[in-house]
């Protein structure tokens, strides 16, 4: 079983930058792929990022590919994610999420575990 517990989500302004946290429990943790996944109101979920188990294999989504930067302390059992030159469009409820696909997944329905969310609002 993991737990995982998202925060560091806030209100930015456009062009802003903000550090997502995700807070893993479980003795697995290290095994599994993570990923960052986000749900803006009306809309479906969309894959954000996603991370090997050892952190060296990393892929984005194609809105977020250059912005946003997504890494892992095992030591911690901890998921970042570091949201750059943020956009009005970034607005959504950002999830965490753990695979025991060990090289990351894109597609959610390859997720064992979700977060809660943090809400991510950019102001214009």
């Amino acid at each position: 079983q993991v737990q995982l517990v998202e925060s560091g989500g806030g209100l930015v302004q456009a062009g802003g930058s903000l550090r997502l946290s995700c807070a893993a429990s479980g003795r697995i943790f290290g095994s599994y792929g993570m990923g960052w996944f986000r749900q803006a109101p009306g809309k479906e979920r969309e894959f954000v990022a996603t991370i090997s188990w050892s952190g060296g294999h990393t892929r984005y989504g194609d809105s977020v590919e250059g912005r946003f930067t997504i890494s892992r302390d095992n030591a911690k059992n901890a998921i970042y994610l570091q949201l750059n030159t943020l956009r009005p469009d970034d607005t959504a409820v950002y999830y965490c999420a753990a695979t025991s696909r060990p090289y990351g997944a894109s597609i959610g329905s390859d997720y064992d575990y979700w977060g809660q969310g943090t809400q991510v609002t950019v102001s214009s």
